[in-house]
């Protein structure tokens, strides 16, 4: 089967960059660690909200269960979604999401996952510039 879905590169009208945070960042629902790294991908594009693309070896991968919800965006490709499922706490159904298979212009976040920053707390803390 021919997969016929719009395929669509960045470009001026419509941008993605991808850079390394310089901050350390972690995810957390409630008091509860899902994710800490120092090696986070920061992917802005167009006008949406900047999106923290963690390493898949920074995540506590026993708070994620396979979800079978799927996506598609014509710039990334199709992305797989995780279920956070807590040890003392209620299921965010499809609250993680990342590219098995991203597009060529987007292969950095490959092997990353991103959160939905309306279901837990992400934040970013920028290293402390020392004073001479």
């Amino acid at each position: 089967m021919t997969d016929t879905r719009p395929r669509l590169e960045p470009g001026p009208d419509h941008p993605i960059t991808i850079r390394p945070s310089t901050g350390h960042v972690s995810v957390r629902q409630g008091s509860t660690v899902i994710a800490e790294t120092d090696r986070a991908l920061e992917l802005r594009e167009a006008n949406y909200p900047p999106v923290f693309y963690i390493p898949l070896d920074d995540v506590d991968q026993q708070l994620l269960g396979a979800s079978d919800e799927h996506t598609y965006c014509p710039y990334k490709g199709e992305a797989s979604y995780y279920d956070i499922v807590p040890r003392d706490g209620e299921t965010l159904g499809g609250a993680a999401w990342f590219y098995p298979d991203p597009y060529r212009a987007v292969d950095a976040i490959s092997g990353h996952v991103a959160f939905y920053a309306d279901r837990v707390t992400i934040t970013s803390e920028s290293p402390v510039a020392e004073s001479t």
